[in-house]
């Protein structure tokens, strides 16, 4: 016999496993037999609406074309199921979705440093680090920093941007003209597009000798 101290304590637990029943709600895609609905509107291999049609009839048009029937709408009234190979589009979509990662860019803004009155020397290392960055695909900030009286001549800045722009032209253009920022002045370069390579010639006919 249980005592009143198990009862209340099965009191507050049992309401907490009752919480916890019922099935996950699963988000994969149905195909064949896994949908259960009476009907479906159908589609066809090449995307012919077919109609509204029971499952069995779905089943059975998939069966003799030997393709899948796949839940393509499940929200819709009826669901919206097409027919095709599943196994296929799955491989397909998977090479699309690689495809895509592949040629997709991650864009990559290094900054580039320097000043009004700056060296030959100096300024030559800062432009071989800007061409370093064009030619990894990154855009580049180009930031003038001016200090005390410097700041009454913007115009020395701007005129070492556009040095700086016109050495790089090849590599870069600017996508941000320079723009006054506080004590600093700022130039945005994005890299030139790389041009398709040229197919090879095909040959026009024999050598001459």
């Amino acid at each position: 016999m249980c005592s009143s101290h198990d009862r209340r304590v099965f009191a507050v637990v049992a309401p907490q496993r009752r919480r916890y029943q019922g099935d996950p709600i699963s988000t994969e895609t149905r195909i064949n037999d896994r949908i259960r609905v009476p009907e479906v509107r159908l589609v066809g291999p090449n995307g012919e609406q077919v109609g509204i049609v029971r499952i069995e009839d779905a089943l059975r048009l998939a069966q003799e074309a030997e393709l899948d029937l796949v839940e393509v709408a499940a929200q819709a009234r009826p669901p919206v199921c097409k027919l095709m190979d599943y196994g296929k589009f799955k491989y397909e979509s998977a090479q699309k979705a690689r495809e895509s990662r592949r040629n997709q860019q991650l864009t990559v803004i290094k900054e580039q440093k320097l000043r009004p009155k700056i060296d030959t020397h100096d300024y030559e290392t800062k432009k071989r680090n800007v061409v370093r960055f064009l030619e990894g695909g990154n855009k580049v900030k180009v930031t003038i920093m001016f200090r005390g009286r410097e700041q009454s001549r913007p115009e020395l800045g701007f005129r070492l941007l556009q040095r700086l722009a016109e050495d790089v032209a090849e590599l870069g253009t600017v996508e941000a003209a320079p723009k006054q920022d506080g004590r600093n002045m700022t130039m945005v370069i994005a890299p030139n597009k790389k041009p398709a390579k040229p197919r090879p010639a095909a040959p026009t006919g024999e050598a001459q000798a």
